[in-house]
């Protein structure tokens, strides 16, 4: 029998946790909570994981392009296709949240002991200036990810610029890339027990009650990403790389079964590396960087539950927006997205840039600060998805993509 497990694919093995999770939470209720523990020890055990990975498969990847103009092709490239899809889909929340409006006719009553989040405390120029570490070291200790990124990739530079000196470094990366990989996969082996007790905690304690005041919202949530990875992905898979959509959903559902689960971008981060290396047959090069880049910067989801809130909280509390309001919550929403860290709960923190910028009430956050976890999670998925087929069309475009592994994707 314990043969037969690990011989099936980890999605069938995740998928079944997943159903076992619902059944058990379902039944135990509020008491589910007791067995959260070991899904929070697999968090932890990939999060342990997520820094020094970024640090080597960036590093190691940007070494394997061999010339720095070719990298800044492939880099400009990833980053074209993720702005645009940022705004594509703050777009889409915000016609989805005009359409249907679901902040109208809803009275938001808060209980006098609520927290409201405080406003941002930082200015866009000292986000910016934040995003250079002053201690690279520092910055990995704490777990900064987009500083790390920025350090990983002038080191890249510099070890590609400085040429055969720099060889032994880059060998040396290329090795702890390998390890960590392989470090991925026996942590990924904990996934279904861990997802298993995730998902009877949020069954348990959610439950289908939490829902209902709030249904249209999350309604719009699940539907907005619905219509990203069904619509905005495959036409960027079809039109741009000129592969099939099945092939690329076969090959990711590890990935997105973890992300899902764990509502955590960089949670997934080693599995989603993974599955694009050896499902989708992108070269390590254009993997290990594009999908590094995106677990930080390529937020679909994100950006576009920001803009299903902004319009929410002020359709709840009746405020007029102008085309200026909707402008600044594009804006605010793609920066927020990307400035989101890939941990559960961050786009909260985000809220407020959004909802701050138009004169929404921070109270906003607080009233659904409560299923926030719940909405996370199709999120989550969203998010890492569009990694993915980011890494796919950037490995088209620039010929680092085995076609024949694309298309033969199997359960590994």
């Amino acid at each position: 029998m314990l043969r037969a497990w690990f011989a099936s694919a980890l999605w069938k093995r995740v998928l079944f946790a997943m159903v076992c999770g619902v059944i058990v939470g379902m039944m135990m209720g509020e008491s589910a909570e007791s067995i959260k523990w070991i899904g929070d020890l697999f968090i932890r055990a990939i999060k342990m994981l997520v820094i020094p990975l970024i640090f080597f498969s960036l590093v190691s990847g940007m070494t394997a392009v061999g010339d720095i103009g070719r990298l800044g092709s492939v880099g400009g490239k990833a980053l074209l296709i993720f702005m645009t899809t940022a705004l594509i889909a703050v777009s889409l929340g915000m016609g989805l949240a005009t359409l249907f409006q679901p902040g109208v006719g809803l009275e938001i009553n808060l209980s006098a002991d609520t927290e409201i989040p405080p406003a941002p405390d930082q200015s866009l120029i000292q986000m910016i200036i934040g995003l250079v570490p002053d201690n690279p070291i520092m910055a990995m200790a704490e777990g900064a990810v987009l500083p790390v990124i920025i350090f990983s990739v002038l080191l890249g530079m510099a070890i590609l610029a400085t040429g055969e000196e720099g060889a032994p470094i880059a060998r040396a990366m290329n090795a702890g890339s390998a390890v960590m990989q392989k470090m991925t996969i026996f942590v990924m082996e904990l996934a279904p027990f861990g997802v298993f007790a995730l998902i009877a905690w949020v069954a348990g304690t959610f439950g289908f009650e939490a829902l209902i005041p709030l249904s249209k919202l999350v309604a719009l949530n699940y539907g907005g990403c619905a219509i990203i990875l069904l619509v905005v992905y495959p036409a960027i898979l079809r039109l741009i790389a000129r592969l099939p959509v099945i092939d690329f959903y076969r090959g990711i559902i590890d990935a997105q079964a973890v992300a899902f689960s764990t509502a955590s971008s960089n949670a997934a981060l080693p599995v989603t590396l993974r599955c694009v290396e050896r499902n989708l047959g992108v070269s390590h090069a254009v993997a290990s960087f594009t999908v590094a880049l995106g677990a930080t910067i390529n937020m679909n989801g994100t950006a576009m539950y920001l803009g299903v809130i902004a319009l929410f909280g002020a359709q709840a509390y009746g405020i007029e927006l102008s085309w200026v309001s909707y402008g600044l919550i594009a804006l605010t929403s793609t920066l927020g997205a990307i400035g989101a860290a890939g941990v559960p709960g961050s786009g909260l923190v985000m809220m407020s840039l959004v909802l701050s910028s138009i004169g929404v009430p921070l109270e906003t956050i607080a009233f659904v600060a409560g299923i926030n976890h719940i909405l996370d999670m199709a999120r989550t998925m969203t998010n890492v998805s569009g990694d993915a087929a980011v890494a796919v069309a950037v490995g088209r475009l620039s010929g680092e993509i085995d076609v024949e592994e694309y298309v033969s994707a199997d359960d590994v």
